[in-house]
């Protein structure tokens, strides 16, 4: 199971993973320090806290991304709602714009996606 919860470090080396994946581990370190002026080690010891969460691995010296940025956010999201609001996609929505009023353009989109979903359709 993924642990989508990342500290910022982890977020920070996730995304130099995702933009650069498949990527021999020498060269994340390299990434690390000209980007983030981290030391080998720590980018290790953080390379490793995302491997045990289920978002990269590092096999003989090669690491990769076991999900795509895009599933990450995704799963990230589904998982806020669970936790945050039981699981009800319509309260999460409720409270996001509790307060605020949505543009005639951000209420067709909502429709059209809805429609979209509830036609089984379901695209991308």
């Amino acid at each position: 199971m993924v642990d989508y919860r990342l500290t910022k470090a982890e977020s920070s080396l996730a995304e130099i993973i995702w933009s650069n994946a498949p990527l021999p581990s020498a060269k994340l370190v390299s990434l690390a320090a000209d980007n983030l002026g981290w030391k080998r080690t720590t980018t290790y010891t953080i390379l490793k806290k995302l491997c045990e969460k289920g978002i990269a691995a590092n096999d003989s010296a090669m690491v990769s991304a076991l999900l795509t940025h895009d599933e990450f956010l995704a799963g990230q999201s589904s998982q806020f709602v669970e936790n945050s609001f039981g699981g009800s996609l319509p309260r999460f929505v409720t409270a996001f714009i509790d307060g605020g009023k949505l543009t005639k353009e951000q209420a067709a989109e909502l429709r059209r996606l809805i429609d979209e979903f509830d036609d089984g359709e379901q695209h991308g």
